[in-house]
């Protein structure tokens, strides 16, 4: 997927039930490494990426569950999450054949995931302001929350909140979306960006500390 739009989560060649906690000091380390792809979902995406057609759909429908809980993560909505499920498996079998094998085929997969459930969401949020207002909209004020996803209660969408930081810091986006929502280990958000492990957790920590009060106030 090369030449990514902009609010694209980018890396080297090579990737949710609850939302961030940007206040909390190791967000995302108690996902990490649950519900990754074993190593015959690995073996099957390097035979699928090497032309395997029987691979290839053998892959589609393994990864699917996993695929539609990581989209959980992002979009509030199931409807949401299972259309951006079905952008990423198409993703997937498009641009398998990008997949190079230096790194783990579920850390390629987080990278599909993050930048199509994103995508959903812009599209949705697109959608929600062509609409124009129903009665009951006009009556209370609100968006339907089915058009923009938007997390229950005070709290800001912690996608909006991602767009405002890709606008101020947009070095910080990845390293927030890779640990704190996909729950990636830091070797292999490492191995996706490309920089020290230092610099993963400084970035981290700086997305943390500038989404905290974004995230408690409402904007």
């Amino acid at each position: 997927m090369s030449n990514p739009p902009r609010g694209t989560v980018t890396g080297s060649p090579d990737d949710p039930d609850n939302t961030p906690d940007p206040s909390g000091d190791d967000g995302g380390a108690s996902h990490a490494g649950a519900g990754r792809p074993d190593d015959g979902t690995e073996a099957l995406a390097t035979r699928a990426a090497g032309g395997d057609a029987a691979a290839l759909d053998q892959l589609l429908r393994a990864i699917h569950p996993e695929v539609l809980r990581r989209c959980g993560r992002f979009l509030l909505f199931r409807e949401d999450a299972e259309e951006a499920a079905q952008d990423v498996l198409l993703q997937v079998h498009r641009h398998i054949h990008r997949f190079e094998g230096r790194s783990r085929f579920s850390t390629w997969l987080h990278t599909v995931v993050a930048n199509c459930a994103r995508q959903k969401y812009r599209e949705l949020k697109r959608r929600s302001a062509e609409q124009p207002l129903t009665p009951a909209t006009q009556e209370n004020g609100a968006p339907d929350p089915r058009t923009t996803s938007v997390i229950a209660g005070s709290r800001v969408d912690i996608l909006e909140a991602l767009d405002r930081l890709e606008r101020d810091s947009p070095h910080l986006v990845a390293p927030l979306v890779y640990r704190d929502i996909c729950g990636m280990e830091y070797s292999e958000i490492v191995d996706r960006l490309g920089i020290p492990l230092g610099t993963v957790k400084s970035r981290l920590h700086h997305a943390r500390r500038q989404l905290r009060p974004w995230l408690s106030s409402g904007f």
